[in-house]
């Protein structure tokens, strides 16, 4: 099912940034392995420029030691994609639809720029927790994580519950122990 493009990732912009970004990560790496950046001028100098495209707080990123996490690419796709949006009269079957996506592991084929990070959208950057954060009061992280219940046993909402639990915020009763 396809989503309202408020909804949808705007891949389009992320694509259009993304060579720029990788490259400015890419050479600021590169600038210091020969020179260090022992006062931070270089990382600042960064900092600004992809606030400057992105409109981002780049404290979010970690922009020194990307190799630790999960390399230069995918952090150039997190940095070049804009952020979610507060999104009006969100429909039951988008918000379906949305959880459908985060709770089922399926991998986006093909060679094209949405193939290559839709994981990242799903699992990675947190896209759509995002964006449940921002439009869902009822959202809670656990909702898509293995909990435990009060007598001890493990538990995971399925999507038709996790769905249910962000639509009807009144109806809203932790099971977390």
């Amino acid at each position: 099912m396809e989503l309202r493009k408020e909804i949808e990732p705007d891949y389009d912009t992320a694509e259009k940034r993304y060579p720029e970004i990788l490259k400015l990560i890419l050479q600021y790496t590169d600038y210091c392995d020969e020179n260090g950046d022992e006062d931070h001028t270089a990382y600042k100098k960064l900092e600004h420029q992809l606030h400057e495209m992105t409109g981002k707080d780049m404290s979010q990123f970690n922009l020194w030691e990307w190799w630790e996490a999960d390399g230069a690419e995918n952090l150039a796709f997190d940095i070049a994609l804009p952020e979610p949006e507060t999104v009006r009269d969100i429909t039951k079957n988008e918000l379906t639809e949305i959880v459908r996506r985060m709770k089922t592991f399926e991998i986006s084929d093909g060679e094209s720029f949405k193939s290559m990070f839709y994981s990242r959208i799903c699992f990675g950057n947190g896209y759509y927790h995002q964006f449940l954060k921002l439009n869902f009061k009822t959202y809670d992280l656990r909702l898509f994580q293995r909990n435990k219940d009060k007598k001890g046993n493990y538990f995971e909402y399925s999507q038709q519950e996790t769905t249910e639990k962000l639509w009807n915020a009144g109806d809203y009763q932790t099971d977390f122990k």
